[in-house]
């Protein structure tokens, strides 16, 4: 699963370009990565797109080899779009391009159906090397990743406990991470295309998973999180 120097040389056939399409939401930094690929050889950017139904327009319209996804999009976030691609068995590889926490979306995203992770704290050559190493084909994750993922299969059988955020489900996290953004009910089922009493709902299971009394410890703990997250 690491990258490995062969990795780094992958090239492509002569004349050949392979399409990725980028989904994010961040204009300059959708600049900055159009740039990077466009300077690779053998790599083209097909489309960009900043929400999933613009995304997924431009995958049916550019048949791309690959799709660069950032987890946080325009009312939606990347983990919904990886989920439904995998749901329609449309089989394009994606590389989870994003500055969430990697120890607790990583495994998530590979176990939804993308093809690696990497975090945008990484340098230029590092970005390249995932993004040839999951248009050859080959998965990606950092070491500190495949470590983890090492252990958990030394320890199938023994189930290892979930502590803190961990216990939460993908859309919990979400929810939890806008919370300790400040936004309240209303505005979160604005941000994420879901009725108030929902996001009510993830809040009540968001306080019962991590043992939080009341709205004002929610926010504290939820607050703390995002900043030393660096979200």
């Amino acid at each position: 699963m690491p990258i490995h120097d062969a990795i780094n040389m992958t090239t492509f056939s002569p004349g050949e370009k392979k399409k990725a399409l980028i989904v994010e939401d961040h204009p300059l930094f959708r600049a900055m990565l159009v740039q990077l690929i466009e300077k690779e050889l053998g790599m083209t950017v097909c489309g960009e797109a900043g929400n999933i139904k613009a995304a997924l327009m431009l995958i049916e319209s550019t048949q791309p080899d690959m799709a660069i996804v950032d987890l946080t999009l325009e009312g939606s976030n990347g983990l919904e779009l990886i989920k439904d691609l995998t749901a329609r068995n449309i089989g394009l590889p994606v590389l989870v391009l994003s500055m969430h926490a990697e120890n607790l979306y990583a495994e998530r995203v590979l176990h939804a159906g993308a093809k690696g992770y990497i975090s945008k704290h990484e340098s230029a050559a590092e970005v390249t090397a995932a993004i040839r190493a999951v248009l050859a084909g080959r998965i990606y994750v950092s070491q500190r990743v495949d470590e983890t993922i090492l252990e958990r299969q030394r320890h199938i059988g023994k189930p290892i406990p979930a502590s803190g955020v961990n216990r939460l489900s993908d859309r919990e996290i979400e929810v939890f991470q806008l919370v300790g953004r400040g936004l309240n009910s209303r505005e979160i089922s604005q941000r994420i295309n879901l009725e108030p009493t929902t996001v009510d709902s993830y809040r009540a299971r968001i306080k019962e998973k991590l043992g939080i009394k009341n709205a004002a410890e929610l926010y504290q703990r939820a607050a703390q999180w995002v900043a030393e997250s660096g979200l």
